[in-house]
């Protein structure tokens, strides 16, 4: 059985990539300056990164049902909600002007850990098997 929680996350969050990399490309470059669309971009290019991983992961536990693998898929979720959030924040914070929340920038690297910690799991529960 695959891990059928995992793999609606992954949709749903793929689809939500998608959304937010056609606002990115389109409609964010006439509210911010060329810097600040990066900054999106690559919390949209990380997050699909992600997506796929949460998809192998999803589709591993078929094979290898490890508790790696859900620690695997559970990092894969939080980084994305850290790493790309704190990156769609910054972007919207920066829209509005509202200087308030700068800190917001100090949990990008802590949901770049969540990554690796995620694909560190993923590999215990490969080499596992």
């Amino acid at each position: 059985m695959m891990h059928k929680g995992f793999l609606v996350w992954a949709a749903a969050l793929g689809a939500l990539a998608v959304i937010l990399g056609a606002f990115g490309a389109h409609k964010l470059k006439e509210l911010v300056p060329p810097e600040t669309v990066s900054t999106f971009q690559t919390g949209v290019t990380y997050q699909f990164y992600h997506v796929f991983a949460l998809l192998a992961v999803g589709i591993l536990y078929a094979h290898i049902p490890a508790p790696q693998l859900i620690w695997a898929g559970r990092c894969f979720i939080i980084g994305i909600i850290l790493f790309s959030g704190s990156l769609y924040l910054l972007t919207a914070l920066k829209m509005t002007n509202n200087v308030g929340l700068r800190g917001v920038g100090i949990i990008t690297p802590i949901g770049g850990l969540v990554f690796i910690v995620g694909w560190i799991s993923l590999l215990l529960a490969v080499l596992k098997k």
